[in-house]
């Protein structure tokens, strides 16, 4: 149903680390990418179990296999130790290993072998508009972008499932919490913190605990893929600008959740923090698949002037309002960064119904910009 744009994959057949937290759908590119890929799923416990017990069982199975030349092994993180025998293999056979998982904290964490460089790193993120066959903005946001919440008619329970299963369960044990009601409430509080930011002390405050705990715990869901943080644009100001990063979580949907939000219509205040989270996660996305890699950032002065996403070094400046009649006042940000920066495009994104010009400054609605970001008109 969806077509995805990590397309990448495709392109070669060097060995690779394929990224992506869980339910992105990385099992389901890959069998899509590799119908005839010889597999181990660390996930069923007789695979896991058989490897974890004695992992040289890898090589004699690949070495034994004369029909199979790519090889793919699902949750690797699961066993690190598999990576010294890969490491072998690629070095002295054909073979192209294609290893997924959610997060590769255990793995660098433990110390294992990382390849040496012999395997690419590609993420596979949530959804994005251009996958999505007639996309639903409102769906979107109230139900993420997760394939199987975004096609649920009620993904609540799915969503419920995912957060305790996933965030508070698996994430516990494979970060070794001790404390796993303290980090609940870390979770709800960065929630809190979303696409605003990140004050560890009052968290820490909130939480009962220490800053450095609270860092710690922000590592984890920046490590497990779950979360990530926007620096400042820090780049010669003029002016003294905040230092302090901003954080997002990885989809709109488990905020939501952890908020308890209600249904978000449109034209609410809730819809316009939940609709700078769904641009933020279509810029970072394009930044990945397009192979730019380009940072993203965002700027804001001691007296409150602000700009959501530097794009590149400032060759992109993007304002986010939810509004569909923009006003001198929304584009204060922008006129101001541009007094500072050479800037390519200046770009405030709107629910406006056609795009214009103003003094330089790009009105454009939502659809256009994520065309023309899509279609590589904005940076290169």
């Amino acid at each position: 149903m969806f077509k995805r744009k990590q397309i990448l994959l495709e392109s070669n057949r060097e060995s690779l680390f394929l990224w992506g937290a869980r339910q992105t759908g990385k099992s389901t590119l890959l069998k899509k990418l590799y119908p005839n890929a010889l597999w181990f799923d660390l996930l069923l416990t007789d695979v896991y179990q058989r490897m974890v017990t004695n992992p040289k069982l890898l090589r004699e199975t690949v070495l034994a296999s004369t029909e199979n030349s790519t090889v793919i092994i699902d949750e690797i993180q699961r066993i690190p130790e598999l990576l010294n025998e890969i490491h072998w293999l690629i070095a002295n056979t054909n073979t192209q290993f294609i290893m997924s998982g959610s997060s590769a904290r255990k793995i660098v964490r433990s110390g294992a072998n990382l390849l040496g460089g012999r395997a690419l790193r590609y993420e596979l993120f949530p959804l994005i508009s251009q996958e999505i066959p007639n996309f639903d903005l409102l769906r979107a946001i109230n139900h993420g972008l997760l394939p199987r919440h975004y096609l649920a008619e009620n993904p609540k329970k799915m969503i419920s499932a995912y957060v305790g299963n996933y965030l508070r369960d698996e994430i516990v044990s494979e970060a070794k919490i001790r404390n796993v009601s303290v980090f609940s409430q870390f979770l709800e509080a960065a929630a809190f913190s979303n696409g605003e930011m990140v004050n560890y002390t009052n968290i820490a405050a909130d939480c009962g605990v220490s800053s450095p705990t609270i860092k710690e715990y922000f590592q984890i869901l920046q490590d497990t893929l779950i979360g990530r943080f926007v620096p400042s644009y820090q780049k010669k100001p003029k002016r003294r600008v905040i230092s302090a990063p901003k954080f997002y979580f990885f989809d709109i949907g488990i905020v939501n959740f952890l908020l308890k939000r209600g249904k978000i219509e449109m034209g609410s205040e809730i819809f316009g923090s939940a609709f700078e989270h769904f641009i933020y996660q279509e810029i970072y996305a394009h930044s990945s698949y397009s192979g730019l890699e380009y940072p993203i950032s965002y700027w804001r002065t001691a007296s409150q002037v602000e700009i959501d996403f530097v794009l590149g070094n400032n060759e992109v400046a993007v304002e986010v309002k939810a509004s569909n009649k923009i006003s001198e006042r929304h584009l204060k940000g922008l006129k101001s960064f541009s007094e500072e920066y050479t800037v390519k495009h200046l770009i405030l994104v709107c629910n406006e119904p056609l795009p214009r010009l103003y003094n330089n400054i790009w009105i454009l609605p939502w659809q256009v910009f994520l065309q023309k970001l899509w279609a590589g008109e904005l940076i290169k």
